[in-house]
């Protein structure tokens, strides 16, 4: 794992750095906090999908699947591409794919720990 080592020695740019950046890390995974939303980005790491598309895998409502998408959207998360009438969305930050990824493994995935209710 590459994590950076951090020390009581560490010079303030350095550490605001880090901070600037765990800012950022944090205001993501708030995005994400949601499993409608990580549902979402689950899908459309296989490629982009319209509303309807999304409602229909989901079996959600076209207000409920529109609220997470424009949560997505402002977050810069997502972004969308219009065909016509159709607005197909799609992950913004290919980096982001990778993470959806690792969280499927995490959970889903074969070697997943069992998820024991609550």
């Amino acid at each position: 794992m590459n994590v950076p080592k951090m020390t009581p020695g560490m010079g303030s740019e350095q550490l605001e750095g880090f901070m600037s950046k765990a800012r950022a890390a944090s205001g993501l995974l708030k995005a994400l906090s949601h499993e409608t939303r990580l549902l979402i980005l689950c899908i459309l790491s296989q490629g982009e999908k319209t509303v309807g598309e999304l409602e229909a895998i989901l079996g959600l409502q076209q207000a409920v699947v529109s609220q997470q998408l424009a949560r997505l959207r402002a977050e810069k998360i997502v972004t969308t591409r219009r065909e016509g009438r159709l607005i197909y969305y799609n992950i913004a930050d290919p980096s982001l794919t990778g993470l959806v990824s690792a969280l499927y493994e995490m959970y889903c995935g074969p070697n997943a720990a069992p998820i024991i209710p609550d």
